[in-house]
């Protein structure tokens, strides 16, 4: 797909769907709760659409809004999920997840509460993506679980080599004392602690490194007290959960995505103009909406009206130096602002990148090189540094939906730029170019 520079400042107004992160949460959270839970502009996408299907597979009765569900273009719906108190009706389940890491992480934990045997399955990327260190902090709890080919789980002492597919031998979860590493990702603490309430004795969890993504875990703890259930804590350090039950809630609304607003509220950063950003606040539980910090900081205008964001691009826009470990999803939409700054970025904290979807700190330096860039790599990020000569070029997206997200705002200034496999975009934002071509 060829993206056409807009050559005005931009005047629009656009909605992006709703949150990926918040829809998986609030559908395993429904699954447990003993009751009918309606989730309203909850996510349709190819990860959300893995995590529905899962549990339709496992028993769960879980239906979709048919008006929004029959158009391919529609990003949201309202999805209704009965939860069993904890039942998992399915003894036996083999489930494909795609490459949907928040899937994966969470469905694994998910699946200890069972009886039965299970296995868990993704694409050639998932197969790459580590799960050991939730594995590794599941154990010690009483489940039993480990790598699919394994024959003699009893005698792993490393797993920071595991990926899937992973097999889930599941009695019940009995509880006790954890820790689980959160330098990889913060799904791992995140999958522990919702399933936690439904253990039979309390859980508590030591986290033994520095914790990425600290924002997801909050909201985690935000979803969970919305469902009725709190946890006591020590900062990021400490978690602690007793027996306890979520109750259903009769209309859930979930947020619009932080993320993938990111791209419109980058939009007049590089094009000028103001983008009015509707359905979402600066209050949002989300932690990507401190992307909008990152824009003030270049130099962009942010201002709130009820339930919608406007953001003005301002001339210059400026260069930063910034620790990301909270928002790595949004490094790829900062990565392709810099080269219209007038100072170099530094983006450090996201090693995590490296194993997401595609390896996300090469990409995005390959991707920007292409373009005519000059960046620089390292192990924990990037430095870019300003350009005024673009080069025409199909842009790779590696089978990344933030890849093409991200590089097709380029596309909005400079002539030339072409996304490869644009259709990538449905694994959280399947209208996003519906949306994009609505700026114009």
């Amino acid at each position: 797909m060829q993206i056409t520079p807009i050559p005005h400042p931009l005047n629009a107004t656009v909605r992006v769907p709703g949150s990926k992160s918040l829809t998986n949460r609030a559908l395993l959270i429904a699954a447990l709760a003993n009751g009918t839970t309606r989730l309203t502009n909850a996510l349709f996408s190819d990860d959300s659409r893995y995590f529905a299907r899962a549990l339709q597979t496992l028993g769960f009765e879980l239906t979709l809004d048919e008006t929004n569900h029959e158009r391919p273009a529609s990003s949201s719906v309202e999805m209704t999920v009965t939860g069993l108190g904890g039942q998992i009706p399915a003894s036996k389940a083999d489930l494909y997840i795609g490459n949907a890491g928040t899937a994966a992480r969470f469905l694994s934990a998910f699946l200890t509460l069972g009886h039965g045997q299970y296995t868990l399955d993704g694409d050639s990327r998932m197969r790459e993506r580590p799960i050991g260190d939730l594995m590794a902090a599941l154990q010690p709890l009483g489940a039993r679980l480990g790598p699919a080919s394994a024959q003699n789980w009893s005698l792993m002492t490393d797993y920071s080599r595991i990926c899937p597919p992973v097999k889930i031998l599941a009695s019940g979860l009995p509880g006790g004392k954890t820790t689980v590493a959160g330098n990889i990702s913060s799904q791992f603490l995140s999958a522990l602690l919702m399933v936690a309430p439904y253990a039979q004795t309390p859980i508590e969890i030591t986290v033994s490194t520095e914790l990425n993504s600290k924002p997801y875990v909050d909201m985690t703890l935000a979803i969970m007290r919305d469902f009725g259930v709190t946890v006591e804590r020590d900062e990021y350090r400490f978690f602690r959960i007793f027996p306890n039950r979520y109750s259903p809630i009769p209309n859930y609304p979930i947020e619009s995505d932080a993320s993938a607003a990111s791209y419109f509220f980058a939009a007049p950063a590089i094009c000028g103009g103001t983008v009015r950003v509707e359905n979402i606040s600066r209050r949002s539980v989300q932690g990507d909406i401190a992307f909008l910090d990152v824009l003030e900081k270049m130099g962009c205008a942010v201002q709130e009206t009820d339930n919608c964001l406007l953001i003005t691009g301002r001339s210059p826009l400026h260069g930063i130096d910034l620790d990301m470990r909270d928002i790595p999803d949004t490094a790829q939409t900062l990565a392709v602002l810099a080269p219209f700054a007038d100072s170099p970025t530094r983006i450090r904290g996201i090693a995590s990148a490296r194993v997401k979807e595609t390896d996300r700190v090469a990409a995005t330096c390959a991707e920007l090189t292409r373009l005519g860039v000059q960046v620089e790599e390292h192990f924990d990020g990037m430095t870019i540094y300003p350009c005024q000569n673009f080069r025409p070029a199909v842009i790779q997206t590696y089978n990344d939906h933030r890849m093409a997200m991200a590089f097709s705002l380029i596309g909005l200034r400079v002539p030339g730029v072409t996304i490869e496999n644009p259709a990538c975009v449905s694994k959280t934002f399947p209208n996003f170019f519906e949306v994009l071509d609505t700026l114009r």
